[in-house]
């Protein structure tokens, strides 16, 4: 995964320049004779103190105001391009394009960033097995599954911390997503379905959870973090992936490499599975009853155009209404995506390799990257002055696609195209990027039009968001008779979150020699949220051994009704209605 890996570390970093909120501050500690910058100038918040006249100048004087990142400039937008008698419909349309923001991020995950990354899993000869409680191996589960579920979390943190104004955001929607996960969405697997936990799995994502949720305690606590504390973080996913596997390969061969009986609630067989919907380019793609006899080849020309359509027009006329309103906001996303991400598929005979819109691709993923890095500053870099960085781009694309194109067929996919499945997962990686860049700018801004702190936003809004995808495929998965899987999940997937999110996070600010980086909540709310998380993790941990493992609606409900007290408790704190001393 060398090219890959690389890509995505490059993706990641171009993180580098963002703007937002305050409640906790992340500074990089300069070297000697360095001054930090950020204490001087006024506060962006300030902004709603001053009259209404004067909202634009403020904006547009002060410092703290500016976003470094994005293609957007939202604070401009609402007070500068709005009057101030419409700022109810300039919040409107951020509303809605922050949900747009939510859908963006799911489907180039789900359609584009995961099915790359299970081709380049198995591309690098990673099994497939089917095993238990997994639709995969445990390596390929911990990693890749995890890293493809939790990519719109460990984006979006990144970015958050890459500015000292947003780090609030990163530790309010990874705290906040780790309380609303082990408990809004356990808790609904238990009420959906009542099962028999699966026990060693459970206790061992519980307490290295518990770990991780302590040492970022300590770490809040110290207003700090070093080098080596980063990479423990890095260190400690890396020591929880291995024990997965050891154990893992103990219990197959406890068990002779024989399928474990199901448990007393689950079903012998799976329950009948909704039609899944198609990743990529499928729409094109007919089921057995529906192919022809008689082979027929197609002109590139049709191949194209079938390959770019996002609508599978026969299960358009079976879905209802709210499903069709649904997909009609999703198009023109897939439509862009594409366009410039290639998916690779192991699971069919062709690869899903469509030649004419593969070589497009040869173009378009390239051109793609180089206009979203850093927010296109490199895209637009002229050469001496007179050649730009995205024409060569282009002469040099244009040149290579010609090429496969001349030497390729549209029936047969080339021994090199495993390379589109990099390419795609370097592509989607950009779109991921691009997307949590802009979300953490609009949360900034929302923050600051209604003077919540950033951890409240991170909580809430960041939280909710970014688990709307995890808790419908789970809820989903426990109705069909999978909720050991799925609750395993709610517990395996956020140890990712937590220790690759501020691991990764915090070890990119040190990566221009920068000795540490600091981290001072100025804000109670932040050890409310980590006061919460741990308490639910305790409870978790000593009422699901003390019910023999066996959950239902009792466990279910507690829970739920623990979020919305912590809930509450959280909102209290942030309105200055409960006070901490």
């Amino acid at each position: 995964m060398g090219p890959g890996a690389t890509g995505l570390v490059g993706a990641l970093s171009l993180a580098g320049a963002l703007p937002a909120g305050t409640p906790l501050l992340l500074d990089t500690v300069p070297p000697a004779g360095d001054a930090l910058s950020h204490g001087q100038g006024l506060d962006c918040w300030e902004v709603r103190k001053h009259n209404s006249s004067e909202w634009c100048h403020f904006i547009q004087s002060s410092p703290d105001c500016r976003l470094d990142g994005g293609f957007l400039d939202y604070l401009s937008g609402v007070f500068c391009v709005f009057p101030p008698r419409l700022l109810p419909l300039a919040v409107t349309l951020y509303a809605l394009w922050l949900l747009y923001l939510f859908i963006i991020l799911s489907v180039t995950a789900e359609k584009f960033f995961c099915p790359n990354l299970s081709a380049i899993s198995t591309n690098l000869k990673l099994s497939h097995n089917v095993a238990v409680f997994s639709l995969t191996s445990p390596l390929h589960g911990v990693t890749f599954l995890a890293f493809g579920n939790g990519a719109p979390d460990v984006f979006s943190a990144v970015v958050a911390f890459s500015d000292p104004r947003t780090a609030g955001l990163a530790i309010g929607a990874i705290f906040g997503a780790g309380v609303f996960v082990t408990t809004v969405v356990a808790g609904g697997i238990a009420l959906v379905k009542p099962f028999t936990a699966a026990s060693r799995p459970f206790l061992r994502d519980v307490i290295f959870y518990m770990v991780a949720v302590f040492l970022t305690f300590v770490v809040l606590y110290l207003c700090r973090i070093r080098l080596g504390e980063a990479l423990g973080y890095l260190g400690l996913y890396v020591f929880y992936v291995l024990t997965v596997v050891l154990c893992t390969w103990i219990h197959r061969r406890q068990r002779g490499d024989g399928l474990a009986p199901p448990g007393p609630w689950e079903p012998e067989m799976p329950t009948d599975m909704e039609e899944p919907e198609s990743s990529g380019t499928n729409s094109g793609d007919y089921g057995e009853e529906y192919r022809p006899l008689l082979p027929s080849r197609e002109t590139s020309l049709r191949i194209l155009t079938t390959a770019l359509s996002p609508l599978d027009y026969r299960k358009w006329r079976r879905k209802p209404w709210y499903w069709r309103l649904f997909k009609a906001f999703k198009v023109p996303v897939e439509l862009v995506l594409l366009l410039t991400v290639p998916v690779v598929d192991p699971d069919k005979d062709d690869l899903n390799w469509k030649r004419p819109l593969n070589c497009l691709h040869i173009l378009t993923s390239p051109l793609l990257c180089v206009l979203t890095l850093k927010s296109g500053t490199y895209g637009l870099y002229q050469i001496q002055g007179v050649f730009p960085v995205w024409g060569l781009v282009i002469l040099v694309a244009s040149a290579l696609a010609l090429i496969i194109f001349i030497t390729t067929s549209n029936e047969e996919p080339p021994k090199y195209h495993c390379v589109f499945a990099f390419l795609g997962f370097l592509a989607s990686a950009m779109w991921i990027n691009v997307a949590a860049t802009e979300l953490v700018n609009i949360l900034r801004t929302l923050g600051i039009i209604f003077q919540l702190s950033n951890t409240v936003l991170g909580l809430t809004l960041l939280a909710w968001g970014n688990s709307i995808g995890d808790t419908f495929s789970d809820l989903t998965m426990a109705r069909q008779g999978y909720p050991r899987m799925a609750f395993s999940a709610c517990f395996g997937g956020i140890i990712f979150n937590i220790l690759v999110g501020v691991g990764l996070g915090c070890l990119l600010q040190m990566t221009s020699s920068q000795p540490l980086v600091k981290l001072e909540p100025d804000s109670p709310l932040v050890w409310v949220l980590a006061g919460a998380l741990g308490l639910s993790l305790v409870f978790s941990f000593v009422t699901v051994p003390a019910q023999c493992f066996q959950l239902g609606k009792a466990y279910g409900i507690c829970l739920i009704a623990y979020y919305l007290a912590f809930l509450c408790v959280a909102l209290l704190t942030e309105f200055r209605v409960i006070h901490f001393s």
